[in-house]
Protein backbone atom coordinates (compact mmCIF):
# COMPACT_ATOMS: atom_id res chain seq x y z
CA UNK A 1 0.00 0.00 0.00
CA UNK A 2 2.96 2.31 0.91
CA UNK A 3 4.66 1.62 -2.58
CA UNK A 4 1.33 2.52 -3.96
CA UNK A 5 0.90 5.33 -2.53
CA UNK A 6 4.51 6.58 -3.11
CA UNK A 7 3.65 5.95 -6.86
CA UNK A 8 0.62 7.74 -7.16
CA UNK A 9 2.06 10.85 -5.40
CA UNK A 10 5.01 10.75 -7.67
CA UNK A 11 2.67 10.66 -10.75
CA UNK A 12 0.90 13.28 -9.38
CA UNK A 13 3.94 15.60 -9.04
CA UNK A 14 4.84 14.78 -12.29
CA UNK A 15 1.49 15.83 -13.95
CA UNK A 16 1.59 18.86 -12.02
CA UNK A 17 4.91 20.08 -13.26
CA UNK A 18 3.73 19.07 -16.81
CA UNK A 19 0.44 21.21 -16.68
CA UNK A 20 3.07 23.86 -15.53
CA UNK A 21 5.43 23.82 -18.02
CA UNK A 22 2.76 24.01 -21.12
CA UNK A 23 0.47 26.53 -20.01
CA UNK A 24 3.99 28.40 -18.83
CA UNK A 25 5.15 27.69 -22.95
CA UNK A 26 1.56 28.42 -24.04
CA UNK A 27 1.43 32.17 -22.40
CA UNK A 28 4.72 32.90 -23.70
CA UNK A 29 3.77 31.47 -27.52
CA UNK A 30 0.74 34.00 -27.21
CA UNK A 31 2.85 37.34 -25.63
CA UNK A 32 0.81 37.07 -22.69
CA UNK A 33 2.90 38.83 -19.62
CA UNK A 34 1.64 36.46 -16.35
CA UNK A 35 0.12 39.80 -15.08
CA UNK A 36 -1.50 40.15 -18.23
CA UNK A 37 -3.36 36.51 -18.00
CA UNK A 38 -3.87 36.69 -14.29
CA UNK A 39 -6.42 39.91 -14.93
CA UNK A 40 -7.58 37.91 -17.93
CA UNK A 41 -8.74 34.94 -16.32
CA UNK A 42 -8.93 36.45 -12.59
CA UNK A 43 -6.51 33.83 -11.46
CA UNK A 44 -4.13 35.36 -8.46
CA UNK A 45 -0.56 36.65 -10.10
CA UNK A 46 0.87 34.88 -7.06
CA UNK A 47 -1.38 31.48 -7.80
CA UNK A 48 -0.65 31.31 -11.44
CA UNK A 49 3.14 32.24 -10.31
CA UNK A 50 3.06 28.67 -8.67
CA UNK A 51 0.95 26.73 -11.12
CA UNK A 52 3.41 27.61 -14.31
CA UNK A 53 6.23 26.52 -11.87
CA UNK A 54 5.20 23.08 -10.85
CA UNK A 55 4.37 24.09 -7.27
CA UNK A 56 0.89 23.79 -6.80
CA UNK A 57 -1.63 21.74 -9.10
CA UNK A 58 -4.31 24.10 -10.08
CA UNK A 59 -7.94 23.68 -9.00
CA UNK A 60 -10.10 22.66 -12.01
CA UNK A 61 -12.11 25.76 -12.19
CA UNK A 62 -8.79 27.54 -12.16
CA UNK A 63 -7.44 25.85 -14.89
CA UNK A 64 -10.72 25.92 -16.88
CA UNK A 65 -10.33 29.26 -16.72
CA UNK A 66 -6.72 29.65 -17.45
CA UNK A 67 -7.48 27.39 -20.44
CA UNK A 68 -10.26 29.51 -21.88
CA UNK A 69 -8.35 32.78 -21.83
CA UNK A 70 -5.66 30.92 -23.72
CA UNK A 71 -8.18 29.86 -25.73
CA UNK A 72 -6.60 25.92 -25.74
CA UNK A 73 -9.32 23.34 -25.46
CA UNK A 74 -9.02 21.15 -22.24
CA UNK A 75 -8.60 17.75 -24.40
CA UNK A 76 -6.30 19.34 -26.56
CA UNK A 77 -4.63 20.68 -23.76
CA UNK A 78 -3.93 17.02 -22.25
CA UNK A 79 -3.62 15.38 -25.48
CA UNK A 80 0.07 15.50 -25.76
CA UNK A 81 0.80 14.50 -22.13
CA UNK A 82 2.96 11.36 -21.62
CA UNK A 83 2.46 9.03 -18.73
CA UNK A 84 5.57 7.27 -18.68
CA UNK A 85 8.64 9.15 -17.14
CA UNK A 86 11.37 5.80 -18.18
CA UNK A 87 14.65 7.62 -18.73
CA UNK A 88 15.85 6.99 -22.30
CA UNK A 89 19.58 6.61 -21.13
CA UNK A 90 20.42 10.44 -21.53
CA UNK A 91 19.25 13.86 -21.95
CA UNK A 92 20.49 16.33 -23.56
CA UNK A 93 19.53 20.14 -22.88
CA UNK A 94 20.02 22.76 -25.29
CA UNK A 95 20.90 26.46 -23.82
CA UNK A 96 18.10 27.46 -26.39
CA UNK A 97 15.56 25.13 -24.52
CA UNK A 98 15.84 26.56 -21.35
CA UNK A 99 12.49 27.95 -19.58
CA UNK A 100 12.47 31.13 -17.52
CA UNK A 101 10.85 31.09 -14.31
CA UNK A 102 9.09 33.60 -12.45
CA UNK A 103 8.77 33.97 -8.93
CA UNK A 104 6.74 35.70 -6.86
CA UNK A 105 7.86 38.76 -5.02
CA UNK A 106 11.19 38.54 -6.73
CA UNK A 107 13.34 41.52 -7.75
CA UNK A 108 16.44 41.22 -9.80
CA UNK A 109 16.16 36.98 -9.37
CA UNK A 110 16.03 35.78 -13.44
CA UNK A 111 16.06 31.81 -13.48
CA UNK A 112 15.87 29.47 -16.11
CA UNK A 113 15.43 26.19 -16.05
CA UNK A 114 17.92 23.91 -17.53
CA UNK A 115 16.62 20.48 -16.11
CA UNK A 116 13.14 19.12 -14.19
CA UNK A 117 13.80 15.46 -14.49
CA UNK A 118 11.50 12.90 -12.53
CA UNK A 119 12.65 9.16 -11.50
CA UNK A 120 10.33 6.69 -9.04
CA UNK A 121 10.45 8.46 -5.42
CA UNK A 122 12.78 11.26 -6.89
CA UNK A 123 13.39 14.46 -8.71
CA UNK A 124 15.84 16.68 -9.88
CA UNK A 125 15.78 20.01 -11.23
CA UNK A 126 18.49 22.41 -12.13
CA UNK A 127 18.14 25.80 -12.58
CA UNK A 128 20.54 28.80 -13.33
CA UNK A 129 20.14 32.09 -11.44
CA UNK A 130 21.41 35.16 -12.46
CA UNK A 131 21.14 37.83 -9.26
CA UNK A 132 21.44 41.19 -9.74
CA UNK A 133 23.22 44.00 -7.46
CA UNK A 134 20.34 45.10 -4.87
CA UNK A 135 17.97 41.85 -5.82
CA UNK A 136 15.16 41.61 -3.39
CA UNK A 137 13.32 38.55 -1.75
CA UNK A 138 11.62 37.77 1.42
CA UNK A 139 12.98 34.42 2.73
CA UNK A 140 11.48 31.40 1.59
CA UNK A 141 11.42 27.30 2.29
CA UNK A 142 11.65 24.70 -0.60
CA UNK A 143 11.13 21.05 -0.28
CA UNK A 144 14.19 18.52 -0.05
CA UNK A 145 17.77 19.53 -0.19
CA UNK A 146 19.45 22.78 -2.27
CA UNK A 147 22.71 22.63 -3.85
CA UNK A 148 24.48 25.64 -5.51
CA UNK A 149 27.35 26.61 -6.74
CA UNK A 150 28.89 30.44 -7.41
CA UNK A 151 29.25 31.00 -10.98
CA UNK A 152 30.84 34.18 -10.85
CA UNK A 153 29.93 37.11 -8.11
CA UNK A 154 29.45 37.39 -4.50
CA UNK A 155 26.56 36.83 -2.72
CA UNK A 156 25.41 37.08 0.73
CA UNK A 157 23.54 33.82 1.78
CA UNK A 158 20.75 34.17 4.10
CA UNK A 159 20.16 30.66 5.90
CA UNK A 160 18.13 30.19 8.60
CA UNK A 161 20.29 31.89 11.59
CA UNK A 162 23.33 32.12 9.69
CA UNK A 163 24.91 34.51 6.82
CA UNK A 164 27.34 32.91 4.51
CA UNK A 165 29.48 35.13 2.69
CA UNK A 166 30.52 33.56 -0.65
CA UNK A 167 32.47 33.39 -3.42
CA UNK A 168 33.32 32.37 -7.37
CA UNK A 169 33.46 28.62 -6.92
CA UNK A 170 31.86 28.45 -3.48
CA UNK A 171 29.62 25.71 -3.29
CA UNK A 172 26.93 24.93 -0.62
CA UNK A 173 24.57 22.08 0.25
CA UNK A 174 21.52 22.78 2.61
CA UNK A 175 18.06 21.55 3.81
CA UNK A 176 15.57 23.44 1.60
CA UNK A 177 12.97 23.94 4.60
CA UNK A 178 15.54 26.12 6.60
CA UNK A 179 14.52 29.60 5.44
CA UNK A 180 16.87 31.20 2.80
CA UNK A 181 17.76 33.68 0.33
CA UNK A 182 20.86 34.98 -1.77
CA UNK A 183 21.47 38.89 -1.86
CA UNK A 184 23.74 39.92 -4.47
CA UNK A 185 26.88 41.96 -2.39
CA UNK A 186 28.74 42.99 -5.42
CA UNK A 187 28.33 45.76 -7.78
CA UNK A 188 27.83 43.32 -11.07
CA UNK A 189 25.18 40.27 -11.90
CA UNK A 190 25.98 37.04 -9.80
CA UNK A 191 25.51 34.46 -11.57
CA UNK A 192 24.83 30.61 -9.49
CA UNK A 193 23.79 26.82 -10.35
CA UNK A 194 21.01 25.86 -8.32
CA UNK A 195 19.54 22.17 -8.10
CA UNK A 196 16.80 20.68 -6.27
CA UNK A 197 16.92 17.21 -4.94
CA UNK A 198 13.57 16.15 -3.99
CA UNK A 199 12.14 12.21 -2.54
CA UNK A 200 8.93 10.91 -2.29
Amino acid sequence: MESENQEHFHQSELLTIQIGAKIRQIRKDKQLKLGELAEQSEVSIAMLSKIENGRVFPTFPSLIQVLKTLRVDLNEFFSDFKDSDAFPGYLLCKRKDYQNVEKEEAVGFHYQRILNFSLERSSLEICHLTLAPNSQRDLVTSHGFEFIYLLSGNVTFHLGDHVLELETGDALLFDGDLPHVPINSGANPASILVQYFISY
